[in-house]
């Protein structure tokens, strides 16, 4: 090709030929650019030096076999650019489709594809106005090219990708919505960098996933989401604002949604609007005391005791509705046969319930005035005695219960840790 027709055309050239003339000059550029970047690519790969000398002829021929791949590869690569930035709509998918299997086989190919600019062509691919199936094989495509690139995900999200999502979750696809999900945790990793995430476009999506009928696949990726949103500080209030706690606090009842539920909570319990939240629902602490009893799930307990303990914490009320819950048996329960983390926290919580309880019964907790029962003569001796009644069946509970705790564990070698802690626990130590 001569330099003349090499050259800048003259934008203010008149007449219909103009557009067909600067369309062509575009194109023209855009591939130079595909094959200096490839070529740059292979000289790159070529000026590194080999391991080892070609000795065989096996070796040989392995050598040609790899130079002739990378040849496919970069003919391949140069052709799907070409169908997804220029083809009809039907280029366009099978375009993307070959830039998926391209982008999971090679990482180099995937980290290359930015600067092709194929990444805003897909976004475009993702409109929810789009075919269904167009919209599938532009989401895999980006997967793809998201996995283990932060520069790609940086670049999505530039692109827009977020304001693509589904406004409407009942009338999108199943498929869809999983393909989203797994698309929107990917890009979730970059919350806690520079390039952070905008949490008002993801989480209208995330919160629609997990309240509408989903299956519970497509739940966990958006956990994941919200797991690592909250991982972050500054998002919290914007997490809370959008019922992302009432959301979670219904999820925990799922024992296979429940650990990264209750996970996300403890992300959440640590700051002032997460706790205000939970103390001001309606299911706490009923809904967390009753993970306490979820033996198969030690890792559930743990988690479950660790919210419960911010919650109980400098606070009465909380501590009071504990208590009308039925958390001490099973916080007894748990410090026998809990796993070590669980039982140190819940050991914790009854250490709390105990010195509340001394507190209650010591001689400055309130007033002093002794009731006098007209017609009825003050007996100091059967008033000793009485106590000592109450104490003795006060006593006998305790017993009953720590027996079923032990006929439950149905293990021998717990024996001598429960006498311990009935020796140690005295019967004013716990508020039944």
């Amino acid at each position: 090709m001569s330099e003349t027709q090499t050259q800048r055309p003259n934008m203010s050239r008149p007449g219909p030929s103009s557009s067909i003339w600067l369309f062509s000059y575009m194109k023209l550029q855009f591939f130079s650019r595909i094959r200096r970047i490839l070529q740059s690519k292979a000289t790159e790969r070529n000026k590194k030096p080999r391991a080892k000398v070609v000795t065989s002829n096996k070796e040989v021929e392995a050598a040609i076999i790899d130079d002739r791949k990378n040849e496919d590869v970069s003919a391949l690569l140069q052709r799907s650019v070409k169908r997804l930035h220029f083809g009809s709509w039907e280029e366009k998918e099978v375009g993307a489709i070959e830039i998926g299997k391209l982008a999971r086989e090679d990482v180099r190919t995937r980290k290359l594809m930015a600067e092709l600019g194929v990444i805003p062509v897909l976004v475009a691919m993702v409109a929810s106005d789009q075919v269904p199936s167009r919209c599938r094989v532009a989401i895999k495509a980006l997967k793809e090219l998201a996995n283990g690139s932060y520069t790609n995900k940086a670049v999505m999200v530039e692109a827009g990708v977020l304001s693509k999502l589904p406004k409407n979750i009942g009338n999108s696809e199943e498929s869809t919505r999983q393909e989203f999900s797994e698309l929107i945790l990917s890009l979730s990793s970059l919350a806690n960098t520079e390039f952070p995430l905008s949490s008002s476009e993801v989480l209208p999506f995330v919160v629609g996933i997990l309240d509408s009928s989903s299956t519970l696949e497509t739940k966990e990726f958006c956990l994941a989401t919200l797991y690592n949103l909250s991982a972050v500080l500054d998002n919290t209030w914007i997490l809370v604002s959008n019922g992302v706690v009432e959301t979670l606090l219904r999820l925990i009842s799922v024992k296979q949604l429940s650990e990264k539920a209750l996970a996300t909570l403890g992300h959440l319990v640590v700051t002032l609007n997460g706790k205000k939240a939970m103390e001001n629902c309606s299911v706490v602490p009923e809904s967390l005391v009753e993970i306490l009893a979820w033996e198969d799930k030690p890792k559930c307990q743990e988690l479950s005791a660790y919210i419960l303990m911010i919650l109980a914490h400098q606070s009465s009320a909380q501590r009071a509705k504990m208590s009308k819950s039925g958390i001490v048996p099973l916080l007894l329960e748990v410090a026998l046969l809990g796993s070590p983390l669980a039982q140190k926290r819940a050991l914790k919580l009854l250490q709390w319930f105990q010195d509340e309880r001394q507190t209650k019964m010591g001689p400055h907790s309130g007033p002093q005035a002794r009731r006098i029962v007209m017609g009825s003569p003050v007996n100091h001796r059967e008033a000793q005695e009485g106590k000592k009644m109450m104490r003795s069946l006060v006593k006998q509970s305790l017993y009953k219960n720590l027996e079923m705790i032990t006929r439950r564990a149905n293990a021998g070698e717990e024996c001598s840790k429960l006498k311990t802690l009935v020796v140690s626990t005295s019967s004013k130590s716990l508020p039944y």
